[in-house]
């Protein structure tokens, strides 16, 4: 007797004043399918028993077999991780490969090169100490985000941003003249004390520009801000202190934007020369060994960086988060498989996209990541090792 015909017997429907009588067979068909074996190498579900205690790093590793996107989060971690691993092995070069230098900017020539982008929220956001982590600790190569994220960087150095509320009102914020970005205040006084900070630098550009022939881009202009804010807290400030290029290529679209409009009427003829930056970041992507791409949220950053890529014929890695989704056919929510089917990612790839709110998850990835290999602040023995000075070089 078979399983199936065995159930049917153990499911033949009996009552005391009617004669017992089979299953249909139409519902035996259908809820009774056999099962095939489960492959040898299946994965087992199974997320964290807290009969174990209180372990956040066990907590974090069980996400992986946990289901949903906690295991796409694992799936982001273990990616990550295999740039980092590639990063730390030594760069092989061919026989036929050009001796121009691997990255413009003289940086160190690495065997994996990687793509950091994100949008200006983040940077509004509390992830601004992420991503300044990132970037003191040297462990990225190129960073890519939007005007916002770039100025908004910078007037944290000048003024505070504040936690609000979602559902204040937007015409009683107006009236006291205060910005909200989603739960974030923003005092428009902010903005008042960045023109005044950035107006002697946008002078002194226009300057070296007319006198000593300076092509200012994007990406330059960038580095010249994080090296005038000189303050640690600044993302910006470690990308120019450790020579990661960063590209805005809508560096207009927002407040810098308003300021080099206003400073072209006070004193014009500053130029910005995008075709350089193009150049610049294409060419990472073009004479990397590997590379790896990083996307958190989407829009510019994430297609600037992509299309970069499309230039070596697709990333070695890739992950993406964000919360957008595909069926609208918006870059931003277009899936790791579409990257693919332009070249932005190599076919051979196995690339992550988490669907999640960046603040919810980055800092635990950057914890199960980066910060795992880097010597942290609580471990230097003496002031000559302090990070604060010496930034610090990956480790496998």
């Amino acid at each position: 007797m078979s399983k199936k015909q065995k159930c049917e017997e153990d499911n033949t429907v009996t009552h005391s004043n009617m004669a017992s009588e089979p299953i249909p067979s139409v519902a035996a068909d259908a809820v009774l399918v056999q099962s095939v074996e489960m492959p040898a190498d299946s994965v087992k579900v199974q997320g964290y028993d807290f009969n174990q205690g209180v372990d956040y790093r066990k907590i974090l590793q069980s996400y992986l077999t946990s289901g949903f996107q906690a295991t796409n989060f694992g799936l982001a971690i273990d990616e990550i991780n295999k740039m980092l691993d590639k990063k730390a092995e030594p760069r092989k070069r061919d026989e036929d490969e050009s001796t121009e230098k691997h990255d413009p900017r003289e940086r160190r020539d690495t065997n994996c090169t990687i793509f950091l982008g994100y949008t200006s929220n983040l940077i509004s956001s509390g992830l601004r100490e992420t991503l300044r982590f990132l970037a003191q600790h040297n462990l990225v190569d190129c960073l890519v985000s939007t005007a916002g994220g770039i100025e908004e960087d910078f007037i944290k150095c000048l003024a505070n941003t504040y936690l609000g509320d979602f559902h204040l009102s937007g015409r009683d914020l107006r009236s006291k003249g205060i910005n909200r970005i989603g739960n974030l205040l923003v005092p428009n006084d902010n903005y008042c004390k960045f023109e005044d900070w950035i107006n002697p630098i946008l002078d002194q550009m226009l300057d070296e520009q007319n006198t000593q022939g300076v092509n200012w881009t994007p990406s330059k202009m960038i580095a010249r801000l994080g090296k005038e804010i000189g303050n640690p807290d600044s993302v910006y400030y470690w990308a120019y202190k450790n020579n990661i290029p960063v590209f805005s290529p809508g560096l207009t679209d927002g407040s810098i934007g308003d300021m080099i409009y206003f400073h072209s009427y006070k004193n014009p003829g500053l130029k910005l020369d995008i075709a350089e930056d193009i150049r610049l970041i294409n060419s990472l992507a073009v004479r990397a060994a590997h590379t790896g791409m990083i996307i958190v949220g989407g829009g510019l950053v994430k297609h600037h960086i992509c299309n970069a890529n499309l230039m070596r014929n697709g990333a070695d890695y890739s992950v993406f988060i964000n919360t957008s989704q595909e069926f609208d056919g918006s870059d931003s929510g277009a899936r790791p498989d579409e990257a693919i089917s332009w070249g932005k990612i190599k076919c051979s790839a196995r690339p992550v996209k988490l669907y999640c709110e960046a603040t919810l998850v980055f800092p635990l990835i950057v914890a199960e990541t980066f910060a795992q290999r880097v010597s942290l602040p609580h471990t230097v023995k003496s002031k000559e090792d302090s990070p604060d000075e010496q930034p610090q070089e990956i480790i496998k």
